[in-house]
Order: C-alpha cells, then structure tokens, then sequence
C-alpha cells in the first residue's frame, strides 16, 4: 500500500472494448484485462507504486454523470488529450480551465464515451 490519499479506481463501462478505445486514444493508456465474479475487468497499466484503477463491466457497475470525478494526469498540456475527446467518442464539458489564475495548474472535465464525468489536470 502506498501513502497516497487515493489508492484505487473503477470507472464503469457498458462496452469495455470501446472504453479501452477511448482511454488508449485520449491517454496513450495500455491495459491488462481479467475476469473476476463475473466482471470484466480492464486494469489501466501503471509503474509499480502508482495509484491505478480499471475500467469494469458488470451488473452493480453503471457509468454516470452526476458520480465522483477521477482526475487523469493530461500531460504537458491539456490540449493534446482534449483535442482527442470527441474522435474518441467523448464530449468535454469544461475546457481547458486555469485554477488560481494557472499559478496551481489547469483542469478539464468531459464525458468519456461510456457517459462517465472525469477530469484532466496538467501543470501547463
């Protein structure tokens, strides 16, 4: 267990196929994929000790809009995985947004192609 406040995630898929299509685009994200009690699981790829999630398909799992948020690392610059959002299959719902004047950095929200609401950061 790593010292992290947020140690895990799970965003829900209806197709987890095109949900993977969808991060791989906008994030450059790989994944592992797995079966557990009847899920589907799409495990987003990370170095040892970072926080991760996955992706999941299963009966309890709805994606919504109105959840909590996870804010994804965007980069350099947000503008490289939003200009990716709408060919993904996406919608962004706040653009590229500077929080206390930029000083803290930039966010985003959008809509993945699931229906989820998450977020992007970037320093720039």
């Amino acid at each position: 267990m790593n010292n992290n406040l947020a140690t895990w995630f799970e965003l829900p898929a209806a197709d987890l196929g095109r949900a993977q299509d969808f991060y791989r685009q906008v994030l450059n994200s790989t994944f592992k994929l797995e079966e557990m009690n009847d899920m589907n699981l799409a495990i987003f790829e990370a170095e040892e000790g970072a926080v991760s999630g996955m992706l999941v398909q299963g009966e309890c799992y709805q994606p919504s809009e109105t959840g909590a948020v996870v804010y994804f690392n965007g980069g350099a610059d947000l503008n490289e995985p939003l200009a990716k959002v709408e060919a993904g299959g996406g919608r962004v719902l706040v653009p590229k947004t500077p929080i206390h004047d930029g000083d803290c950095g930039y966010f985003a929200l959008l809509i993945d192609s699931e229906g989820n609401r998450v977020g992007l950061y970037s320093p720039a």
